[in-house]
């Protein structure tokens, strides 16, 4: 159904008309004034008017006039309020909650560790290099890859050692020449926290509940040597009487626990150019063959996703701020 002129005319009066009494209630509602009672509490209103026991005010919120008695007002508190809002100065309630606010954000980034100025851990778990492009720190994810045993022999080392033919050696292998994420410095600072065991991957959880040696020093990095177009993890051994062992080149650290469940793991001396890898230790004899892969270049083109200190506030030199003028 179409609308005659003198319909679509009166629609849009109505419609203009509505969001004119929208825009003066707002507006009323911003410049109201407090009308503080007794019990602390307040209501907003444009005007008042005292008529022995009672008071009448109009309501900035229902733009009605309505009454209180007069032993309800806490005319002092009015008045205060009148005077700071005059002068600018904020309402005590408005302060407080800022102060809460900011007493909340900061107990909140206390719980996550500081690893370089402007720069926290996350609050999740994960597994983070701290790095150093362009001479800005930054710190970025690192993914755990699934390795591989060469000869198509994934996860079969057991039959192996049940019926070994002679002594054998297997490497534990990752695909591809270059991992994605490659560190700028030599001496890259890697932060830990992972998942609790039971929201771990299946096949994470199963090589973890394999260690003996649970515990917050079992992660290491070590150095991958290339083949072909392989990085080689480590190495498996079958010995001919069926015991089974791996080696692995491992990087001399140290392990640094933090708060929030965090561990440091930093290099002892500065790391060569190639390819490394962060290993959880299964024991003495073994590694979890899914890894956190990296590589250190510090010729290499910046890292996706890398997270960067929160920028400073800019700061205005004394000497460039305008020079106040007195009211007249």
């Amino acid at each position: 159904m179409r609308l005659t002129a003198g319909l679509r005319f009166s629609f849009c009066a109505l419609l203009g008309l509505l969001c004119l009494l929208l825009v003066c209630q707002a507006s009323a509602q911003q410049l109201a004034k407090r009308l503080i009672l007794t019990d602390g509490s307040y209501q907003l209103a444009t005007k008042w008017e005292v008529h022995g026991q009672r008071v009448r005010y109009l309501s900035a919120e229902r733009g009605e006039w309505e009454e209180v008695p007069n032993s309800m007002v806490d005319w002092a508190a009015t008045e205060k309020y009148a005077k700071d809002q005059a002068a600018g100065v904020p309402p005590i309630g408005a302060v407080d909650l800022d102060k809460e606010l900011a007493e909340e954000r900061e107990a909140e980034e206390a719980k996550n560790p500081l690893v370089a100025p402007g720069l926290r851990l996350p609050a999740d778990s994960g597994i983070l290099l701290l790095d150093t492009f362009d001479n800005q720190p930054e710190l970025v994810e690192l993914q755990q890859s699934g390795s591989e045993i060469s000869q198509n022999r994934k996860g079969n080392i057991l039959r192996a050692a049940i019926n070994p033919v002679g002594s054998a050696k297997e490497n534990i292998e990752l695909a591809g020449l270059h991992a994605k994420i490659q560190a700028h410095t030599t001496l890259p600072a890697i932060y830990v926290k992972l998942q609790p065991p039971d929201s771990m991957s299946n096949a994470s959880t199963a090589n973890a509940a394999a260690t003996p040696e649970d515990d917050w020093k079992r992660f290491r990095i070590v150095r991958m040597q290339a083949n072909k177009d392989k990085r080689i993890v480590g190495d498996i051994k079958v010995a001919i009487y069926g015991k089974v062992s791996q080696e692995q080149k491992l990087v001399p650290t140290t392990a640094e626990k933090l708060k929030d469940d965090w561990v440091k793991v930093t290099p002892v001396d500065p790391l060569a150019t190639g390819e490394y890898a962060v290993v959880e230790m299964l024991g003495k004899d073994g590694i979890n063959t899914y890894v956190w892969d990296f590589g250190v270049n510090p010729s290499a083109p910046a890292n996706a996703m890398a997270v960067k200190p929160d920028a400073p506030a800019a700061t205005v030199p004394p000497e460039h701020l305008p020079e106040l003028q007195k009211q007249p």
